[in-house]
Formats: structure tokens, C-alpha cells, sequence
């Protein structure tokens, strides 16, 4: 006997069924022999690789990803990552409470996120927009300010754009 859940790895067991029907000739691997009970448990999906393991190999926890969005609810984005099936939380949309609107976004939308969670379990993969934005944010304050200045993101980052464009326009001038 195959049990539903043994029959395709992309698909509930009761949309797969739908492709047999009584007669049919299918290949299956032998996943248990109860010898007490007269039965034996077969695997059609155990034929092929499992896609989920062959995508998280590329994809770690902490990584961003581009990622984009299959469905929009009101409690978050449902998105599509490297073959994986992923969800950014409402609350994980943006740093700005104002921001995190599942509304502004639209299916086919693709975005940044970091990935904050893997669950083997449900072969679904949590992301973050806002996790992305602050460590941004982070390495923004590293590479150009100080911590004990007392100085913005804003602040530093417009400095740098100052001095970019100084820098700019002096090599305009040397030309």
C-alpha cells in the first residue's frame, strides 16, 4: 500500500491521487515489511530526490534572498524563493510600522528578505524584510560613523553622499 503521503513530494496526497486510477502499473520503493500485520509500505515520491533538501542546500539561515511574491493576505506576503515556498509575517514587511502593509505589494512583486528560519517540518521558509533592513543599517553605522557620536543614519549616510559628490565634481574639474 502507498499512503498519500508517500506519493509526490510537491503535492497533497489527494491532488496526487488524482493521477492513477484502479489497474494502473507504477513504479514504487519498499519502505517497511510488517511481516505481524501482512503488509508492506511503498513510496512512489522515494523514487526522485526530494526538491526541498536540493533548495535549503543552497539556502541558509541569515542569508538574503530574492524573493518574489506569490500571494498577498492580510497577514503577510507568501513568496517564492529558489524553488522553496517562503512567508514574510506583516510585521516583518518593513521597520516603519506604517510600512508594514501587506497591501503595497503585488503577486509577481520581487523583494529582499533575510532568512530567519528553515522549518524542515512544514518545507516552508521564514523571511524578514525588516531582519534585511537592519543589518543594513548595521554595517551603514560600522563602515561610516561611530557609535558614541551621536549620529543618525541619516547623518552619516549624507555625509558620505557629500563627500561622493565633492569627490566627483573635483574630478570633473580636473578633466
Amino acid at each position: 500500500m502507498v499512503h498519500l503521503s508517500d506519493i509526490a513530494w510537491e503535492r497533497p496526497g489527494e491532488q496526487a491521487i488524482l493521477d492513477f486510477k484502479k489497474g494502473d502499473v507504477v513504479k514504487a520503493k519498499v519502505l517497511d515489511v510488517d511481516v505481524e500485520k501482512e503488509r508492506i509500505s511503498l513510496g512512489i515520491k522515494q523514487l526522485g530526490a526530494d526538491p526541498f533538501k536540493e533548495a535549503i542546500a543552497h539556502v541558509k539561515k541569515g542569508d538574503v534572498v530574492t524573493c518574489t511574491v506569490t500571494q498577498v493576505t492580510e497577514n503577510g506576503l507568501e513568496v517564492a524563493v529558489d524553488g522553496l515556498t517562503g512567508f514574510i509575517r506583516k510585521n516583518e514587511l518593513a521597520r516603519d510600522r506604517s510600512d508594514q502593509r501587506p497591501d503595497r505589494f503585488a503577486v509577481g512583486e520581487k523583494l529582499d528578505a533575510k532568512v530567519t528560519a528553515i522549518d524542515k517540518a512544514t518545507r516552508k521558509v521564514t523571511l524578514s524584510v525588516k531582519a534585511r533592513e537592519i543589518e543594513e543599517e548595521k554595517q551603514a553605522m560600522a563602515e561610516f560613523g561611530s557609535s558614541d557620536s551621536g549620529a543618525s543614519l541619516g547623518d552619516i549616510l549624507g555625509a558620505a553622499f557629500n563627500r561622493a559628490k565633492e569627490e566627483k565634481a573635483q574630478s570633473e574639474e580636473d578633466k
